[in-house]
């Protein structure tokens, strides 16, 4: 059965998409347009009541958060496409800590970078210099923990890639790519040559022709 991934072209969907290109699951992306307000349509809220993206479909099973889902296609297909669990109970301790941190660390500041400097210009509103500045410190302080990590870890859960590398991939390549600030991956010798591995996946570059970024 395909399954189907509720969401817009950009972000928290490719995080989900991703994982289920990773495990060789089919898929079909329902588009979902956040700047008309389809989010908060009757239909849409009956998926996720908060209004949130994405959402996926799969029969009669219906899951939103994007980690959720990707924990839940990890460990259902375990045994088909890329191990991304870990292999021992330590790595899989690793693992959801990782997911954390990016949940957590990185991924406020830097969703907040895409909110200020991509979005808000499209609906009409100023970016606000400091909270621009603020998020960068606080990125450039967690960048400076996965740098540490990564001095001592091919992949931020050890020396397989896993869910931990694969959440980081799609709101770091806007680092890499429409926040122009690819100085904050480059000048960091180890997460460097980390994002250098992760997003020359197959995977990756895969889902990147079917789905480019719109923003």
């Amino acid at each position: 059965m395909v399954v189907k991934v509720y969401g817009p072209a950009y972000a928290s969907p490719k995080r989900v998409i991703l994982c289920l290109i990773e495990k060789e699951i089919d898929y079909e992306v329902v588009h979902v347009d956040l700047f008309k307000g389809e989010h908060r349509s009757p239909h849409y809220l009956q998926l996720q009541p908060f209004g949130v993206l994405p959402v996926i479909e799969d029969g009669d099973y219906k899951l939103y958060e994007s980690r959720a889902i990707i924990r839940y296609y990890a460990e259902k297909y375990r045994c088909q496409g890329s191990e991304l669990l870990g292999n021992t109970i330590e790595e899989r301790g690793l693992i959801e800590q990782w997911l954390e941190v990016e949940a957590h660390n990185l991924q406020p500041p830097l969703y907040d970078l895409v909110v200020q400097l991509l979005i808000n210009p499209k609906m009409g509103i100023t970016p606000d210099p400091e909270r621009i500045r603020e998020d960068e410190e606080k990125l450039a302080k967690t960048l400076d923990v996965y740098e540490e990590r990564l001095s001592r870890s091919k992949y931020l859960g050890g020396d397989g890639f896993s869910l931990a590398d694969l959440s980081n991939i799609p709101f770091g390549n806007y680092l890499m790519s429409s926040l122009k600030k690819e100085y904050m991956i480059r000048d960091r010798k180890n997460v460097s040559r980390w994002w250098d591995d992760i997003s020359s996946r197959p995977s990756w570059k895969k889902l990147l022709q079917l789905h480019p970024y719109v923003l």
